[in-house]
């Protein structure tokens, strides 16, 4: 019962975040000076005075912000988010295409960062003060202050120029058929932007990892068990790994906005085309509703993230219920 309590609870909080972002969103790319019939005249067609005005008329871009707003929030909640300009296609089925890419790139990028940002945030607590810890650390902030994007031209330039060992760019082979494209070929053309998001967002959870372990090798418990003759790698089992997991976790589901993010510049140095290059290409077109359809499905997929971490927490802590989190 508690656990349904809760569960209704965020989801009406989710509630209230989508209506939040849906307005500022709206409001925010409609304040835009970029001018979508324009943008459009600009592709390469062709039309005279009275067709622009058509197609702002048919675009429905003639009515005021308020009308235009309630007309797309009546549709968006019957699961109708409109047409893209840029696509002249349903927007849930350009998001839906275009996640499908991006997902197996955010996925893989969230491993690595959270695989690699714990075990090395592990060496630097178990090792303080000593030079490995040292040099981790000194990795570890520059390249929480290195732009993804500088990160991943240097990525292509050494592994794709020099060494040949990855593609270029793009998110398929070129000249194949999306039907006969494998898993592993998507997976091989995703490997250096899933490195390059990986890198640029794991030190964060390493550096607070490394504070949390030290915290643990201080505390009275280690101190305890070392003097009654634990073994070294049971400390790090029993007492070491159990009690930095959770705040890693933490830090792990939080980190998947900054990855989302982070994948639309990724995507953009590798000609990666997926979402993040999507929303690009909307917000220089001016598309508004992909753009306000890309900003709700980005903020549940947030959402959710840090919801799954709530309940993860129940499940490899036992001392924390969720009777206890609904208290909040």
């Amino acid at each position: 019962m508690k656990i349904l309590k809760y569960t209704l609870k965020k989801f009406i909080r989710m509630i209230i975040l989508i209506v939040a972002v849906t307005i500022s969103s709206f409001f925010l790319v409609t304040a835009s000076p970029i001018d979508p019939v324009q943008s459009y005249v600009e592709s390469g067609v062709a039309v005279s005075s009275e067709q622009r005005e058509e197609i702002a008329d048919y675009w429905g871009l003639n009515d005021t912000k308020t009308e235009r707003f309630k007309s797309w929030f009546t549709k968006a909640i019957k699961g109708d988010m409109g047409q893209s300009l840029i696509y002249r296609r349903p927007v849930l089925s350009v998001i839906g295409e275009k996640f499908k890419a991006s997902l197996v790139l955010m996925a893989m990028a969230w491993i690595i960062s959270g695989v690699l940002g714990f075990t090395l945030g592990m060496v630097m607590g178990i090792f303080n003060g000593k030079p490995v810890d040292k040099i981790i650390k000194s990795v570890c902030i520059f390249l929480s202050s290195t732009p993804s994007f500088w990160l991943g031209m240097v990525f292509l330039i050494v592994f794709s120029v020099k060494l040949a060992w990855f593609p270029i760019g793009l998110s398929v082979p070129i000249g194949v058929s999306s039907e006969e494209v494998t898993i592993f070929q998507r997976m091989h053309h995703a490997i250096l932007p899933a490195l390059t998001l990986g890198f640029a967002s794991f030190s964060n959870i390493a550096l607070h990892t490394r504070v949390k372990i030290k915290e643990i090798m201080d505390s009275d418990y280690v101190l305890f068990a070392k003097a009654r003759g634990e073994s070294f790698l049971n400390i790090i089992n029993r007492h070491i790994i159990r009690n930095a997991i959770i705040p890693a976790i933490t830090l792990q589901f939080a980190s998947i906005s900054e990855i989302f993010g982070g994948s639309v510049l990724a995507e953009q140095v590798f000609s990666y085309t997926g979402l993040g290059q999507a929303t690009v290409e909307a917000g220089i077109r001016g598309d508004i509703p992909l753009l306000l359809g890309i900003a709700i499905i980005s903020s549940i997929f947030v959402f959710f993230g840090n919801f799954i971490a709530d309940i993860l927490y129940n499940t490899l802590d036992p001392r924390i219920r969720i009777g206890g989190i609904e208290n909040e």
